[in-house]
Protein backbone atom coordinates (compact mmCIF):
# COMPACT_ATOMS: atom_id res chain seq x y z
CA UNK A 1 0.00 0.00 0.00
CA UNK A 2 1.73 3.20 -1.19
CA UNK A 3 0.33 6.62 -0.33
CA UNK A 4 1.11 9.23 -2.77
CA UNK A 5 1.57 12.84 -2.11
CA UNK A 6 -1.39 15.59 -3.12
CA UNK A 7 -0.30 16.74 -6.83
CA UNK A 8 0.57 20.65 -6.57
CA UNK A 9 -2.02 23.01 -7.20
CA UNK A 10 -1.53 24.43 -10.90
CA UNK A 11 -1.63 27.63 -12.88
CA UNK A 12 -5.00 26.77 -14.22
CA UNK A 13 -6.55 25.06 -10.82
CA UNK A 14 -7.93 27.77 -8.31
CA UNK A 15 -9.02 27.23 -5.52
CA UNK A 16 -13.03 27.99 -5.12
CA UNK A 17 -13.86 31.67 -4.87
CA UNK A 18 -16.81 33.19 -2.37
CA UNK A 19 -18.08 35.95 -2.73
CA UNK A 20 -18.09 37.94 1.25
CA UNK A 21 -19.33 41.21 2.79
CA UNK A 22 -16.54 43.44 3.32
CA UNK A 23 -15.78 45.10 6.68
CA UNK A 24 -17.79 48.22 5.93
CA UNK A 25 -20.56 46.07 4.74
CA UNK A 26 -20.89 44.33 7.49
CA UNK A 27 -20.32 47.46 9.26
CA UNK A 28 -23.65 48.99 8.39
CA UNK A 29 -25.51 45.58 8.45
CA UNK A 30 -24.48 44.78 12.01
CA UNK A 31 -25.17 48.43 13.32
CA UNK A 32 -28.86 48.12 11.88
CA UNK A 33 -29.25 44.82 13.53
CA UNK A 34 -27.97 45.96 16.72
CA UNK A 35 -30.79 48.69 16.54
CA UNK A 36 -33.23 46.14 15.54
CA UNK A 37 -31.83 43.73 18.71
CA UNK A 38 -32.54 46.39 20.97
CA UNK A 39 -36.03 47.18 19.71
CA UNK A 40 -36.66 43.49 20.53
CA UNK A 41 -37.59 43.07 16.73
CA UNK A 42 -35.01 40.42 15.77
CA UNK A 43 -32.92 38.14 18.01
CA UNK A 44 -30.54 35.80 15.41
CA UNK A 45 -28.87 36.19 11.71
CA UNK A 46 -26.59 33.39 9.99
CA UNK A 47 -24.23 34.82 7.40
CA UNK A 48 -23.28 32.46 4.57
CA UNK A 49 -20.46 32.82 1.94
CA UNK A 50 -21.33 30.85 -1.56
CA UNK A 51 -19.85 30.78 -4.92
CA UNK A 52 -22.23 33.79 -6.53
CA UNK A 53 -24.11 35.30 -3.33
CA UNK A 54 -23.24 36.51 0.48
CA UNK A 55 -26.56 35.98 2.61
CA UNK A 56 -26.67 38.05 5.89
CA UNK A 57 -30.23 35.95 7.28
CA UNK A 58 -32.00 37.62 10.22
CA UNK A 59 -34.46 35.66 12.25
CA UNK A 60 -37.42 36.05 14.82
CA UNK A 61 -36.14 32.75 16.86
CA UNK A 62 -33.64 30.37 16.11
CA UNK A 63 -35.56 27.44 14.64
CA UNK A 64 -37.62 29.63 12.05
CA UNK A 65 -36.91 30.72 8.24
CA UNK A 66 -35.57 34.19 7.79
CA UNK A 67 -37.52 36.86 8.08
CA UNK A 68 -35.27 39.29 5.91
CA UNK A 69 -32.00 38.22 4.33
CA UNK A 70 -29.75 40.80 3.00
CA UNK A 71 -27.75 39.68 -0.30
CA UNK A 72 -24.45 40.62 -1.81
CA UNK A 73 -24.56 39.66 -6.01
CA UNK A 74 -21.83 40.77 -7.44
CA UNK A 75 -22.84 39.99 -10.96
CA UNK A 76 -25.89 42.37 -10.55
CA UNK A 77 -23.66 44.80 -9.91
CA UNK A 78 -24.08 46.62 -13.64
CA UNK A 79 -27.61 46.19 -13.87
CA UNK A 80 -29.98 46.48 -10.94
CA UNK A 81 -27.62 46.80 -8.51
CA UNK A 82 -25.47 43.97 -6.16
CA UNK A 83 -27.13 44.95 -3.26
CA UNK A 84 -30.81 43.50 -1.89
CA UNK A 85 -33.02 42.70 0.69
CA UNK A 86 -35.55 39.64 -0.02
CA UNK A 87 -38.27 39.16 2.94
CA UNK A 88 -39.93 36.10 4.09
CA UNK A 89 -41.62 34.76 0.94
CA UNK A 90 -38.99 35.82 -1.40
CA UNK A 91 -40.42 38.89 -2.66
CA UNK A 92 -37.40 41.72 -3.00
CA UNK A 93 -38.40 44.43 -1.01
CA UNK A 94 -35.17 46.67 -2.26
CA UNK A 95 -32.79 46.05 -5.01
CA UNK A 96 -29.78 49.13 -5.65
CA UNK A 97 -25.81 50.04 -5.99
CA UNK A 98 -26.04 51.25 -2.44
CA UNK A 99 -26.09 49.19 0.17
CA UNK A 100 -26.75 52.08 3.01
CA UNK A 101 -30.19 53.17 0.43
CA UNK A 102 -31.10 49.67 0.27
CA UNK A 103 -31.14 48.86 4.57
CA UNK A 104 -33.09 52.24 4.50
CA UNK A 105 -36.43 49.26 3.92
CA UNK A 106 -35.66 47.98 6.99
CA UNK A 107 -35.14 50.88 9.09
CA UNK A 108 -38.41 52.05 8.62
CA UNK A 109 -39.65 49.51 10.68
CA UNK A 110 -37.88 51.21 13.85
CA UNK A 111 -39.98 54.30 13.75
CA UNK A 112 -43.08 53.93 15.22
CA UNK A 113 -45.68 56.45 16.55
CA UNK A 114 -45.72 57.48 20.20
CA UNK A 115 -48.78 57.02 22.09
Amino acid sequence: MSIEPPSPITAFERPVEQVAFHRTELSLILSLYGRMVAAGEWRDYGISHLKDVAVFSVFRRTAEIPLYRIEKRPKLRNRQGMYAVVGTGGQVLRRGHDLKAVLRVLERKLIRAVD
